[in-house]
């Protein structure tokens, strides 16, 4: 009895299942599961009359109760010991019939058996499904054809953010989600973003004799009209202002003249303002840029993303908006010209002869080369929509992988949009179609998002981020952007977090292009050194990493030694990129699609997130052994700024903790039951820990947004360490010795507090350091 009760206690009264699986079949089970709980209500009873359960009923206190009747009449006693008899011999009956029921029935049945065969455990999963056969699925049903028929249907001439063609594009890919039998839903903003003046024109006059009115504009700069002397710097990368300073090149006031490339429009605008210049004007060379000179660029120069006017908060049209802005705005003023008229400025520089491996004209330009630059830009206020679509899990429903690709554009935006909006729907079809008619049953649920407002610097991605952090970086497994994914065909690049590297490894074997998998494409000897690339702060993926701390990846097809020259121009066409592609445009997106559905199927088809937390233990371990070294090199050189009681042990030990965890983890996972929903959930939830957990804790996401330790910026990562360590033996006059320590201190915790979250239970912690 004791047995029954025990056994039924753990089927009723144990922790609640709440997968899909579940929600389907209770309505399967009928009166059987009503019958089941009348029948543990009466064990509950049957068990408290004998005095064991917490629940007594009126007639369970035998002794006393007899005690008191011993004074009666033997009628009564006679009356009263056959009434015991009766009720124990109904409870054996009671007892015998439960018994009996618990033998034939599963513990966590879908349904009772009535016969004598042994009944498999159920466990509530989705069945799986051999991840060959998955494979095999998503090659029938995704494929060039329907992808060249997609790239059509998006394609448009215009569809700026918050334009009615973006609109138009978004209410059709909603269309297709609600013809695949997705849920979906759509999220509204209203943000600000920085356009070309309505009236008049920007405008930059150099020696008063040549003027251009340029039509192209990068939005968030700086406004109002500046006079000072030319100063070419390169592509504008730190190193370059470094060697100007080096040659004693007075920078203050001087108007930057930059090459496009090598880094964002954001960064070089940044690094200028770092040098005391009023004005940077960015022009794309012939040497990286073969478009024409009369080219215009368009851009942003916001170091940071989402709307610079709600930083860290949503742009929803109830949020109060505060008098504040992004930190990352410049306060300088920024503007392209086309490259017809930066050669002519070129031409006429005098001044210091450039760096010998600076190729290009002979001079740097000097006080006498004056320039005017007028900027006008206009703020504007702009309603967005992003729009989504699920395909639920029927497990844990609740966690998910999110697919996301840019919707709007400077201008035609082929490679810059439509082709990742075609593949994000065309995914989304192949992968419902397998859902609905092949018998795939993923076990988590997969999103799939249209940004818009993405030119401006991931603004529609951004903002639902920053809407909705608090359950994203908790439920969202991964991010997978389609932005670019084609811009040529002789080279295959992925950013991603290292966590996913092992993944990006194994579908690089499995996905082929042209009768060759893409890791014997482009792999060559080392597929990590030629494959993988940092991934860069413009990058839609970047916000979901460093400001979110989800695991992301981005990716695309490349040409072998460039970029695509294309971005940021209306000239971004299908034409031009079936140029630079042989036309394989719709055959390279069948490629990149299968890349993509290959990662996202396999977080939600296998039973563990096939996740690498030794990778990072990797990544770590080299910056530390680095911080060491330097930290030494400065106490030897520079004693009175870092004394020899500061030492690098603690972040050693925290870097060891890190190890331990995840070597722990792995003999958890090794030991471990597939068929086991909650321990698998258990183990998935500390993998999903350790990129939300190297998010640092100390600093403001309102300030610094990119809060990573590893993959974001600002002074709280362990690069800005090393930098730091750089500068103060250098004698930097920015360099801080007691900030240095400070932020030291900051990391070695956020590294042990990682550690602290993958080993999982407060008792397995290590607590060495």
């Amino acid at each position: 009895m004791e047995q029954a009760r025990s056994t039924i206690s753990k089927i009723f009264n144990g922790e609640p299942h709440t997968y899909t699986r579940f929600n389907l079949t209770q309505n399967m089970e009928g009166d059987n599961s009503q019958v089941e709980m009348k029948l543990s209500s009466d064990m509950d009873e049957e068990v408290g009359e004998n005095g064991v359960g917490g629940r007594h009923h009126h007639t369970s206190n035998g002794k006393p109760y007899m005690v008191q009747k011993l004074g009666r009449t033997p009628k009564d006693l006679c009356f009263m010991v056959s009434a015991a008899l009766l009720i124990f011999f109904i409870g054996l009956l009671i007892g015998y019939i439960a018994v009996g029921k618990k033998q034939v029935a599963p513990v966590c049945a879908s349904s009772v058996s009535l016969t004598d065969h042994p009944v498999p455990h159920e466990t509530g999963a989705a069945p799986l499904m051999d991840w060959d056969d998955v494979k095999t699925l998503l090659a029938q049903k995704l494929t060039a054809a329907k992808l060249q028929n997609a790239l059509s249907e998006f394609s448009q001439v215009s569809h700026r953010a918050g334009s009615p063609e973006d609109e138009s594009l978004g209410n059709k890919v909603l269309q297709r989600f609600k013809e695949y039998g997705m849920k979906t839903w759509t999220d509204e903003h209203f943000i600000k973003v920085q356009d070309p003046p309505t009236s008049g024109y920007n405008r930059v006059v150099f020696k008063s004799t040549l003027e251009e009115l340029p039509k192209g504009f990068l939005s968030y700069s700086n406004t109002g009209s500046v006079m000072g002397a030319v100063l070419y710097a390169h592509y504008g990368l730190e190193e370059d202002f470094r060697k100007l300073r080096d040659r004693n090149i007075n920078m203050n006031g001087r108007v930057m003249l930059v090459r496009a490339g090598k880094i964002n429009f954001a960064e070089k605008v940044a690094n200028a303002a770092k040098m005391n210049a009023s004005a940077v004007l960015i022009y794309p060379d012939p040497t990286d840029y073969s478009i024409g000179d009369n080219t215009e660029l368009y851009g942003h120069v916001h170091m940071g993303s989402g709307d610079p006017y709600t930083p860290g908060f949503p742009s929803f049209n109830h949020t109060q908006f505060p008098p504040v802005e992004s930190s990352g705005l410049p306060r300088i003023l920024a503007q392209t010209i086309t490259r017809g008229f930066a050669t002519k400025i070129l031409r006429q520089l005098e001044g210091q002869r450039m760096p010998d491996e600076w190729e290009g004209y002979s001079k740097l330009g000097n006080d006498s080369d004056t320039i005017t630059v007028e900027v006008k830009n206009v703020l504007a206020e702009k309603r967005i929509h992003n729009v989504f679509g699920v395909i639920k899990g029927f497990v844990d429903s609740d966690r998910y992988v999110v697919i996301g690709a840019q919707r709007d554009a400077w201008g035609p935006g082929f490679a810059a949009s439509t082709v990742g909006t075609a593949v994000l729907v065309e995914l989304a079809r192949s992968i419902a179609d397998m859902v609905k008619n092949d018998g795939f049953k993923p076990r988590r649920s997969i999103v799939f998002a249209s940004w818009s407002a993405g030119e401006y610097g991931s603004v529609g991605a951004t903002e639902w981020l920053e809407g909705y952090l608090s359950s994203l970086s908790t439920k969202a497994v991964s991010y997978i952007n389609l932005d670019g994914i084609v811009t040529g065909q002789k080279g295959f690049k992925v950013a991603a977090s290292p966590l996913m590297h092992t993944l990006i490894q194994k579908a690089l074997e499995e996905v082929k292009n042209k009768d060759l998998t893409l890791l014997n494409q482009f792999a060559k000897s080392d597929w990590e050194s030629n494959i993988l690339e940092p991934m860069e702060s413009g990058n839609a993926a970047y916000s979901f990493l460093a400001f979110s701390g989800i695991p992301s990846i981005s990716f695309r097809f490349s040409t072998e030694n460039s970029g695509y020259k294309f971005f940021g121009t209306l000239q971004d066409t299908s034409d031009n990129l079936n140029i630079v592609t042989s036309s394989q445009v719709p055959q390279l997106a069948e490629a990149a699609g299968r890349f993509a559905g290959h990662i996202a199927l396999r977080l939600v088809h296998d039973h563990l997130l096939q996740m690498d937390v030794m990778k990072y233990y990797k990544v770590i371990r080299s910056h530390v052994a680095k911080i060491n070294g330097k930290v030494r090199e400065v106490q030897r050189i520079k004693p009175e700024l870092l004394p020899k009681a500061l030492t690098v042990k603690w972040l050693i030990s925290a870097t060891g903790s890190y190890s331990r965890a995840a070597r722990n983890l792995l003999t958890d996972i090794q030991n471990s039951d597939l068929e086991d929903i909650e321990m698998c959930r258990l183990i998935n939830d500390r993998i999903m820990t350790v990129e939300r957990n190297l998010l640092s804790h100390y600093v403001s996401p309102r300030e610094s947004p990119f809060r990573h330790i590893l993959v974001g910026s600002g002074p709280h990562t362990l690069k800005a360490l090393l930098k730091h360590l750089d500068d103060l033996k250098l004698d930097n006059p920015d360099a801080d010795a007691d900030l240095f320590r400070n932020q030291f201190a900051l990391a070695t915790w956020t590294v042990q507090g990682c550690a602290n979250s993958l080993a999982g239970d407060i008792w397995s912690l290590d607590n060495e350091i």
